[in-house]
């Protein structure tokens, strides 16, 4: 009964989160107002990615999802997190809101995303491949259009007992981390080249020949 009882119990789940860009970590309280207000989001991710565990590739088709490897929260709210987090550190300035809580804060540019991939790769890389636009506050102008790839090493010796495998995911959740730095670094370069919004016009004068109303 002892060695049933021994057989039926399951090791441990780990729990990973993405980080921020080193210098960005910590930083929120020295941040200014910056003078860009961006809202991000939202993000949307792939059926195959939006699930608790954390997603790897054995091949070009073979997915591997660990049962004991799992997220902290939700891969897209971790993702959204540290994104702003990198964005308001890179933009020098606090006023970077997301999804959906930015709807109380008045925008100057939204940068929305759409996950195509976040995983490791069998060739022992993180990757991350993104479809990203900024557009004006309500998505009538679109100020770029870009989709792009990083790749970011995360090489684990080989093994599959659990100790080798808890170093290998958080190693991808590390490298996963890099390719979300440097995607930040990207989007920050292109809202950084726009032209600085202009406030919003006064109203115009009532015209001297206008009649008061009755």
């Amino acid at each position: 009964m002892l060695l049933l009882a021994g057989c039926a119990t399951t090791p441990p789940s780990s729990f990973y989160t993405l980080t921020p860009l080193p210098q960005a970590a910590g930083r929120a309280g020295d941040l200014g107002p910056g003078s860009i207000a961006v809202g991000l989001g939202p993000v949307t991710f792939p059926q195959f990615l939006d699930r608790p565990q954390i997603v790897t590739r054995d091949g070009a088709n073979r997915l591997v999802v660990d049962e004991f490897h799992r997220w902290g929260g939700t891969v897209q709210d971790d993702f959204l997190r540290v994104w702003g987090e990198n964005l308001a550190y890179l933009l020098g300035g606090s006023r970077v809101a997301l999804f959906p809580s930015e709807s109380r804060m008045p925008l100057d540019y939204r940068v929305l995303a759409q996950v195509l991939a976040f995983e490791g790769a069998a060739d022992g890389n993180a990757v991350l491949r993104v479809r990203w636009s900024v557009t004006d506050d309500r998505q009538r102008r679109t100020f770029a259009a870009r989709e792009d790839v990083y790749r970011c090493p995360y090489r684990v010796g080989g093994g599959d007992d659990r100790a080798t495998a808890d170093i290998r995911y958080a190693a991808v959740v590390a490298a996963l981390s890099e390719c979300l730095g440097d995607f930040s670094r990207d989007v920050a370069a292109v809202l950084g080249g726009l032209p600085e919004p202009q406030p919003p016009a006064a109203d115009a004068a009532v015209s001297p020949t206008a009649q008061p109303r009755r």
